[in-house]
C-alpha cells in the first residue's frame, strides 16, 4: 500500500520569501492505478497552497510523470513531490528506479503516443528535465503561477 507523508511547510505569503519551500510527498507503487492517486494528490496540494490555476496543469503534468515511470518496470517505490520552490513557481518531480532518461518525441497526427512530454513540454514553456542518480532517475517539472 502507498503511504504518503506531507510536509508541515506552509507556501510563502505574498511579498515573503520564505526560509524552506513547502513541499508534499507520497510513495506510489509502479501501477496504472498509481497515476490517479497522483492526480488527487497534486489536485489537493495546490488548493491547499491556494494555487487553483495551476491545479488542471500541475493534474496533466502530474499524470504523464507518473504514468511513465510506472512503464519502466521498476519492484519499488516511486516517489512523487510537488514543492513550492519560489513565490513564481511549483516543481513537480518523480523519482524512480529506472536510469533510462525521457526523450521528447514529436509525434506525427495519426501516432496515438508520444504525446506525452510534448504536452508536459508545452504546459511547463520547456521548464522540465531529468537527473540520473544512482539508483534511478527523477524528472522534474515547473509550472509558472501566474500573478
Amino acid at each position: 500500500m502507498a503511504s504518503a507523508s506531507l510536509k508541515a511547510h506552509a507556501p510563502p505569503s505574498a511579498g515573503s520569501v520564505p526560509d524552506r519551500p513547502a513541499e508534499a510527498e507520497i510513495f506510489l507503487p509502479y501501477t496504472p492505478e498509481s497515476a490517479g492517486r497522483a492526480r488527487r494528490f497534486v489536485q489537493d496540494t495546490l488548493a491547499g497552497w491556494g494555487l487553483d490555476r495551476l491545479i488542471d496543469s500541475g493534474v496533466l503534468v502530474t499524470s504523464e510523470l507518473v504514468t511513465n515511470a510506472a512503464k519502466t518496470g521498476c519492484r519499488h517505490q516511486m516517489t512523487l513531490v510537488v514543492r513550492h520552490v519560489s513565490q513564481k513557481a511549483v516543481r513537480i518531480s518523480v523519482r524512480d528506479g529506472s536510469c533510462t532518461l525521457p526523450v521528447l518525441i514529436r509525434a506525427s497526427v495519426d501516432e496515438e503516443c508520444h504525446r506525452g512530454l510534448v504536452l508536459v513540454d508545452r504546459l511547463t514553456c520547456g521548464r522540465w528535465g531529468a537527473t540520473v542518480e544512482p539508483a534511478g532517475k527523477v524528472v522534474h517539472a515547473d509550472l509558472t503561477i501566474a500573478r
